[in-house]
């Protein structure tokens, strides 16, 4: 499973045990006020890229991973609004699934889990997650939206690869200065090439327009213009 980052009790959804729970609208992102990058699949790319940063990391098997960046320091998600509300255009996916997360059973299969402490499950108010039948309509939208979500990462898994393999991704290490004088440095993010992307192999190149990726890349290179948003965001939370 993915890192969860902002759950706290994650298990496996079942009827037995959580047959009255209920789903109200997510209506606080309290969740993820200290939650400054969080993960995107491939699929959120053109729509994210208008409005945030999106870099790629590292994980410890040394694979890639895309995030969009949500503020520039430790802890600190600078799209949340001091009552919860999202100061933006786009929402991750990421965060929008919340209480939800999926996993994969090793056979193929999609295990539907919660966060047992997120405030919008209780049984008093919102959607029952099950009915007589089974899993209720509420909770077979969401079991579409965890199972496309989970193709796109695999998706993005094989995308991040070839970018690997292609030896695309760099080691961008941003700086960004307020307007008081004070610095701010990010590192341990990668960024695509653009020269080495102008010298790419023309099989390559092609591998990748026509599998539609070659617009995920430009859609990321262009994210980037987003950090100045970050600092401005930043300087008004200080005042600066």
């Amino acid at each position: 499973m993915t890192d969860l980052i902002f759950y706290q009790r994650v298990v496996s959804l079942d009827k037995e045990e959580h047959g009255k729970l209920k789903l109200d609208q997510v209506r606080n992102l309290d969740f993820a006020r200290k939650t400054n990058s969080v993960p995107l699949v491939m699929g959120e790319f053109v729509d994210a890229s208008r409005d945030l940063p999106i870099v790629f990391v590292k994980g410890a098997d040394q694979s890639y991973m895309p995030v969009a960046l949500l503020g520039l320091r430790e802890s600190e998600n600078l799209f949340i609004k001091p009552d919860g509300r999202w100061d933006g255009r786009y929402l991750p996916a990421f965060i929008r699934r919340y209480p939800f997360a999926p996993a994969d059973t090793g056979d193929g299969k999609l295990l539907v889990c919660i966060d047992e402490k997120a405030e919008c499950l209780g049984v008093d108010d919102g959607e029952a997650l099950f009915d007589e039948n089974g899993p209720s309509p509420t909770l077979k939208n969401v079991i579409g939206l965890l199972q496309e979500y989970q193709e796109q990462a695999l998706r993005t898994q094989a995308f991040c690869k070839r970018l690997a393999d292609y030896n695309l991704l760099v080691e961008s290490n941003a700086q960004a200065r307020l307007g008081d004088g004070s610095d701010f440095r990010l590192s341990g993010m990668y960024v695509v090439d653009q020269n080495r992307l102008q010298v790419l192999d023309r099989d390559k190149v092609h591998d990748f327009f026509s599998s539609g990726e070659l617009g995920l890349i430009y859609a990321h290179l262009q994210s980037l213009g987003n950090l100045q948003q970050l600092v401005e965001k930043l300087a008004a939370r200080l005042g600066n």
